[in-house]
């Protein structure tokens, strides 16, 4: 059921129960963090491999000290820059946070959403959100209440309807090595933005394995129709304009319909481009094509970040 009731979400949450809540980045499957049954529910619902940690949301920084047992001063300047807002912090966790919800890693991914339904939701509850995508695993990530209707409204009693999305990709990750800033997911705050707050940091490629933070795995994002990437004008020869969807950045292409193909910002907006690309994305997968062609946007600002979920969404699987 899709409703717009915070107490009915608070009610389900409170029975160990789960419910797709809002975010400004994508929709999430909320359950108690604290429970191992509610966190089972969540891996089971999406069919998501265990040795993928979750990101737990928690309603304000005070909140940290009660999850994670160091704080350190550089993480502490980004919250106060960026909290709430499409940032998680990858912190040592306390022992109150259930291995399952950290793929028994040390460390545990925290954040606070920019979303007033979902903060007035945290705020209601004793426990924090243990919230991934709510999404079959590996599917792209649903960034309206229908998109998540669409694909896990049998598995879950209550989808809390926030509207779109406004940033429209996940959060980027940060975590700390001695006094080195890494990026571990590239998302919704640009590197650039992050820079200016505490200089220069380190970027990790994407993980095959148990990846060390939520989000890593090399195939992500992806439709069921088959993506390639590479320069449109070359790929667009290779395929019958029936048989072809188009994903670009700026440009719109005479050869095929305008049902067949996305635009995502004319006029080079990396920001409405982000939000814009899930939806796009699952457009495409619906219409009766055998290939996807995208592009690559620049990598600066959130096109490295719409780059990186384009690639995991190219990737063999």
């Amino acid at each position: 059921m899709i409703g717009t009731c915070v107490d009915t979400a608070a009610l389900h949450l409170q029975a160990d129960k789960v419910v797709a809540i809002p975010t400004e980045t994508v929709y999430g499957l909320a359950g108690n963090a604290l429970s191992e049954k509610a966190l089972a529910t969540i891996f089971q619902v999406k069919n998501r491999p265990q040795f993928d940690p979750l990101i737990v949301h928690i309603a304000d920084t005070a909140q940290v000290s009660r999850y994670a047992t160091d704080f350190p001063e550089k993480a502490q300047q980004l919250a106060a820059e960026f909290w709430p807002g499409p940032l998680t912090l990858l912190l040592p966790k306390n022992n109150i946070i259930p291995d399952l919800c950290t793929s028994g890693l040390s460390r545990v991914a925290l954040r606070i959403p920019n979303h007033p339904l979902a903060l007035k939701l945290l705020k209601k509850l004793s426990f924090p959100l243990a919230a991934p995508s709510a999404n079959p695993f590996g599917y792209i990530s649903p960034t309206t209440a229908q998109h998540v209707a669409d694909q896990l409204g049998d598995k879950i009693s209550y989808i809390l309807d926030g509207g779109a999305c406004q940033v429209g990709l996940e959060s980027t990750i940060v975590g700390f090595e001695a006094d080195e800033a890494v990026v571990y997911r590239k998302g919704g705050l640009s590197i650039e933005a992050i820079e200016a707050v505490i200089g220069k940091v380190r970027v990790m490629q994407h993980s095959t394995s148990q990846p060390a933070a939520p989000g890593m795995l090399k195939s992500h994002y992806a439709p069921r129709i088959p993506l390639m990437l590479g320069n449109l004008d070359e790929l667009l020869k290779q395929a019958h304009p029936q048989q072809i969807g188009i994903l670009s950045f700026r440009k719109k292409y005479i050869q095929l319909p305008d049902s067949q193909q996305i635009v995502l910002s004319e006029t080079g907006n990396y920001a409405e481009a982000a939000q814009r690309l899930f939806a796009a994305l699952r457009y495409l997968d619906s219409l009766p094509i055998r290939i996807i062609f995208a592009e690559l946007l620049p990598e600066e600002d959130l096109g490295r970040a719409i780059n990186d979920r384009l690639r995991r969404a190219a990737a063999v699987r």
